[in-house]
């Protein structure tokens, strides 16, 4: 017997049980897979918390070929959620008042995962498809967000983030900065000791996502011992998307 295809269907979560099957895939892959932790994260029950999730809008794939299983996560935090929670999310690693002092309506992704048998198929571009209703609804301008490297060693890193930092680093009205505190260089290695094809290689495909349609990335990287990666942050700037762009933010795009 073969198994049946996919039926997808993306909402917002808005029942208690929805939010915890959200929490329950992010255990999966942030704790399970990659070897996370935090003070809120449930161990028992298996779900991946924090303070910050009553204040997100949580994007769910779901499955209907599979009971209505939640395969996939987006959390989205727009500036006025941002102002109810007293920040947001990534301020605790990013200084982003280049951001905050611009204007413009700012929204913040994270905790973005698939299940592992949904990787690599079109679930990422349905979640696209539903962040981009999103952002058309509540009229976004400015998306940004941390995304991250598996793990901590930075002489392993020091390739793709000095790719990043050479060829992708923001424009200065964009540009967030890592918090001095535990900034972390990302220009490494110089431009012309780059090996550019190795490097793109250690690039995570949900950052090379950003990549193509425009992204940035901010100045230095937060090594995130307690969740076992290096994180860097994206910026996208949706008035800086070219109609080809365009088109494939608002279609959906694959990672």
């Amino acid at each position: 017997m073969t198994a049946s295809a996919p039926k997808f269907r993306v909402k917002l979560a808005d029942t208690p049980e929805e939010l915890r099957a959200a929490q329950r895939l992010r255990y999966e892959v942030f704790v399970e897979e990659l070897g996370g932790d935090g003070p809120l994260v449930d161990h028992a029950a298996r779900l991946e918390c924090d303070r910050f999730d009553p204040f997100f809008d949580h994007l769910i794939l779901i499955d209907e070929a599979k009971n209505d299983a939640v395969v996939g996560v987006y959390r989205l935090l727009r500036d006025d959620q941002a102002a109810r929670a007293g920040q947001f999310y990534s301020e605790d690693e990013y200084d982003l008042g280049a951001l905050k002092t611009g204007g413009r309506r700012l929204m913040e992704l994270g905790r973005s995962c698939l299940a592992r048998a949904y990787r690599g198929g079109p679930g990422m571009y349905h979640l696209w498809n539903g962040l981009g209703r999103y952002v058309t609804e509540h009229k976004i301008e400015i998306l940004f967000g941390v995304a991250s490297f598996h793990g901590t060693d930075i002489d392993h890193l020091a390739q793709p983030l000095s790719l990043l930092h050479e060829r992708h680093l923001a424009p200065e009205a964009l540009r967030v900065r890592a918090r001095t505190e535990h900034f972390q260089r990302m220009d490494l290695i110089a431009p012309e000791d780059l090996d550019r094809r190795t490097a793109m290689r250690q690039v995570p495909a949900l950052i090379k996502a950003y990549l193509r349609l425009g992204g940035y990335v901010g100045e230095g990287a937060f090594v995130d011992h307690q969740f076992n990666t290096t994180d860097v942050c994206l910026i996208l700037d949706t008035d800086r998307l070219t109609e080809k762009q365009k088109v494939i933010y608002q279609q959906g795009i694959t990672t």
